[in-house]
C-alpha cells in the first residue's frame, strides 16, 4: 500500500511572515484601526520567539485585531484579502531550502498532499514560486482541525499517513488520535516533540527522516 505524505502550507512549505502582516493590514484596513497592523508585528515578534499563548501567527494577528475592536466580518474580510496577494510583493513567501528536490525524492515512494484551511486562492501560483509543483493534490478550506481527521481517515484506507505541520492542535492532533506518523516544526516544535514521529526547528532538517519513513512504510504497508 502506497504512503501518503499531508503537509500543511503556512508555517510549513510557506515561509515568511509576509502573509500574515499582509492579513494584519487587511484587517486594519477593515476595522478601521491602523494601530492592529503595527501591533500586530510585535506580536508576531514574539511568538517566533515562543510564545506558547497562541496557536499560531494567525491567531497572534486575531488577538490583537479583537483587542482593538476588530469583529468577525473584518477577520474574514482582512484574511481573504491577504490571500488575493499570496506570493506576491505584498504577501511575499518562501520556500525552506532545497523543498524541491526532496519533494521530487519524496514523490517516488509516496503520494504528496496538502491540507490547508487556505481557500483555494493563489495556491497554484504560490506552489509554482516554492517549487513545490509535485505536490498534485491539494484540500483547501480543510477547517481543520476536524477536516484533516476526515482527510486522514481516508488516506489510511489506502495506506500508511503521515501528516506534517507546524500547529500541533491542527496538524497532528488529529493524525495522532488516527494512529497515523506526525511530523512537527517552526516555533513550538520543542512543546511537542516527544509526541510527535519526527521532530525539528525546520523542515530541512527533517528531509531525510521523512523520506526514510515513507520508504520503510511504503514496504512493509504500515507506518502508523
Amino acid at each position: 500500500m502506497r504512503p501518503t505524505v499531508i503537509f500543511d502550507f503556512d508555517g510549513t512549505i510557506a515561509l515568511g511572515d509576509g502573509p500574515l502582516h499582509a492579513y494584519a493590514q487587511g484587517v486594519a484596513d477593515a476595522a478601521g484601526a491602523p494601530e492592529i497592523a503595527v501591533e500586530s508585528r510585535a506580536a508576531l515578534a514574539r511568538f517566533e520567539a515562543g510564545d506558547a499563548t497562541v496557536i499560531d501567527g494567525y491567531d497572534a494577528v486575531r488577538r490583537v485585531a479583537l483587542a482593538h475592536g476588530a469583529d468577525g466580518a473584518a477577520l474574514e474580510a482582512g484574511y481573504r484579502a491577504s490571500r488575493e496577494h499570496l506570493a506576491t510583493e505584498r504577501a511575499p513567501i518562501a520556500a525552506p531550502a532545497g523543498l524541491g528536490a526532496f519533494l521530487a525524492r519524496l514523490a517516488a515512494h509516496a503520494d504528496l498532499l496538502l491540507v490547508t484551511n487556505s481557500p483555494d486562492i493563489r495556491i497554484t501560483e504560490a506552489l509554482e514560486v516554492l517549487g513545490a509543483t509535485a505536490i498534485t493534490r491539494r484540500v483547501c478550506s480543510a477547517r481543520k482541525p476536524a477536516g484533516l481527521t476526515a482527510v486522514i481517515a481516508a488516506e489510511l484506507e489506502d495506506g500508511p499517513v503521515m501528516s506534517v505541520g507546524d500547529v500541533y492542535v491542527n496538524d497532528l492532533e488529529p493524525a495522532i488520535a488516527l494512529g497515523a506518523a506526525t511530523a512537527i516544526v517552526g516555533a513550538t516544535w520543542e512543546s511537542w516533540a516527544d509526541r510527535a514521529t519526527l521532530a525539528a526547528a525546520t523542515l530541512p532538517e527533517l528531509y531525510d527522516g521523512i523520506v526514510a519513513w515513507a520508504e520503510a512504510a511504503g514496504a512493509s504497508g504500515t507506518g502508523h
